[in-house]
């Protein structure tokens, strides 16, 4: 992969947050400190999605989905295009054996690259018809892939769509619908414990919600989570994490909207730009990556990510 030196990056600015964090709960402090400061990392590009860290290589990757590239941010902290054309990936995730599992908006499908290069497509169709143009991807302690199906990356001529949006499970060669009850279902996040699956809706209303998930992997009925929808602020329910603790770090209406297990909104982190998408990473997974429009950010946290 051919190292590509971009003058768009590297730590450009530290930005104080000690005006930007709002505690609604004193158990944020237990999370970030309230003079946390941003790191601005990457600037100038186009649409920047999907973070995921590569804990055998300790580097961050992240989609430029207009670009149509999945970046690496490598231990230098400069940019080195990783996947180019990426299929205009937008979720990554890896898998046990270190594959990189990606959310292919034009190639509507889950692809597959491992670790020596060679690529394949995971899943591409339910019922015999393709995806519309899968957006977040994650993946289980048993090798459960569940992915979300909206419609933003297909084009306006297409015809050939499921007509819903859905919420995917796939395992064993077997694609499920878990749900086609969202407008716009996007990120996704598994507790800890992995018996908790939260989705965020980005369309109308603007929500995350959850899915209790048995041992053997079947998942039940959907329960609201939290509503956002009348919060009048620049950003959707998109990007979800979960810490070590079982906190929700989601981005939303605002910033990243940081929630205890039970669904208490202990507090909000703004950003310099709207926030997309965010993953956990750093030699102790307690660095907050951040995609956020054209940029790429960082805050320090102090309870590792799952």
């Amino acid at each position: 992969m051919k190292k590509l030196i971009l003058p768009i990056l590297c730590l450009l600015t530290t930005l104080s947050m000690s005006q930007t964090i709002t505690q609604n709960d004193a158990r944020l402090g237990r999370l970030v400190d309230q003079d946390a400061e941003v790191r601005q990392l990457a600037e100038g590009l186009k649409f920047t999605e999907g973070p995921v860290w590569d804990k055998n290589e300790n580097v961050l990757l992240f989609s430029d989905i207009p670009a149509n590239i999945i970046y690496k941010l490598d231990t230098n902290g400069e940019l080195v295009i990783y996947r180019k054309p990426s299929n205009n990936a937008n979720g990554l995730t890896f898998d046990a054996e270190g594959n990189l599992l990606i959310a292919e908006h034009s190639g509507r499908k889950i692809g597959q690259l491992s670790p020596d290069g060679d690529y394949r497509a995971v899943v591409e169709s339910y019922k015999g018809i393709r995806f519309n143009s899968p957006n977040d991807v994650i993946i289980d302690s048993k090798g459960i892939i569940y992915f979300t199906d909206p419609p933003y990356g297909l084009p306006n001529d297409a015809t050939d769509t499921l007509g819903f949006n859905g919420v995917y499970q796939y395992r064993n060669g077997k694609v499920t619908l878990i749900s086609r009850e969202l407008d716009r279902p996007n990120g996704l996040a598994l507790s800890p414990d992995e018996r908790t699956l939260y989705v965020a809706n980005s369309g109308s209303p603007k929500k995350y919600i959850k899915f209790p998930v048995s041992k053997n992997g079947k998942v039940g009925k959907s329960e609201l989570f939290y509503d956002v929808s009348g919060i009048d602020k620049p950003g959707n329910p998109d990007g979800i994490k979960v810490d070590t603790e079982g906190h929700l770090y989601a981005t939303g209406p605002g910033g990243v909207w940081v929630f205890s297990a039970d669904g208490k909104h202990l507090g909000t982190i703004a950003f310099p730009e709207t926030p997309a998408n965010i993953a956990f990473g750093g030699p102790d997974m307690k660095t907050l990556f951040v995609t956020a429009r054209t940029g790429l950010y960082a805050v320090e946290l102090k309870v590792p990510g799952k």
